[in-house]
């Protein structure tokens, strides 16, 4: 078992390397974007796209990760992996929203996770377009820049405002449309942005409601899922369940369970 002071003194270490890396990596997204920008790869479907950014991104966090916590493990979505020996393990989204970048849309970010021993400890998600840095350190609260973040007090289901996405198979985005289809009679209206990380961070700071997402990965929603904690959300998939890839689900106490249990009723945790 960790010592709480080491436990304290390790996250505040985590917390500056993370935001550290971020940042470098959102001044180099952000700078160096090229006017001619174009996919390298593309991996679920034909528009499911990698850019030469993304691959750059992701060096970028890595190197630096290893100059400074070299016995760290690492789980990236552009394929870094490695165990590492402290137990401390980073998991990074080196650009969420590549659709967004590829197409000079603004909402794009940077995410990054410290884990110990399979527990969050820090998250950032950095978003240079929109001049914020969104972090959270377990048990020490949720920031933008250097203000608090509070989610919204749960409203009722019918004035709920709920992000949500899609995935870039043709017959899951059939499917995840059918769900949304039946769920906007009963809300205020649905909004998708292209960012899971964003999303989450929005739901923290009260720019949505709620929020939900089959399909995504460890680096989707890694860090924006302890921004949104720390902000007084809860989170998780189905119910009794932690969020994972066949769903995922944020929102304040009083609107999560609502929103969870009629997401389970709608199938929107398969295709």
């Amino acid at each position: 078992m960790t010592d709480p002071i080491n436990l304290t003194a390790l996250k505040a270490e985590l917390l500056g390397v993370a935001l550290e890396a971020a940042r470098r990596a959102g001044a180099f997204l952000r700078d160096g974007r090229p006017d001619d920008l174009g996919v390298a790869a593309t991996k679920t479907s034909a528009v499911d796209v990698v850019t030469e950014m993304d691959i750059a991104s992701e060096k970028l966090i890595t190197d630096f990760l290893a100059e400074r916590r070299p016995d760290d493990g690492v789980l990236g979505e552009e394929g870094a992996s490695s165990e590492g020996s402290s137990g401390v393990q980073w998991v990074i989204d080196p650009i969420d929203g590549t659709v967004n970048y590829l197409y000079g849309r603004p909402d794009w970010s940077v995410s990054i996770a410290a884990r110990k021993d399979g527990e969050t400890l820090v998250g950032v998600v950095h978003a240079p377009m929109r001049g914020e840095t969104y972090r959270a350190v377990l048990s020490e609260g949720a920031f933008v820049n250097d203000k608090a973040a509070h989610v919204r007090p749960a409203p009722p289901f019918g004035q709920a405002l709920v992000g949500t996405g899609f995935g870039y198979v043709a017959e899951r985005r059939v499917r995840q449309a059918e769900v949304a289809g039946q769920l906007i009679p009963l809300v205020r209206d649905i909004r998708r942005g292209g960012s899971a990380a964003i999303d989450l961070c929005d739901v923290a700071l009260g720019r949505l409601d709620a929020y939900y997402e089959r399909g995504l990965n460890p680096w989707d929603f890694a860090a924006g899922d302890l921004v949104a904690r720390e902000a007084g959300a809860l989170t998780g998939g189905r119910p009794g369940q932690a969020l994972s890839g066949e769903l995922t689900v944020a929102a304040p106490p009083g609107l999560f369970e609502d929103l969870q249990g009629r997401l389970e009723d709608l199938g929107a945790w398969h295709d």
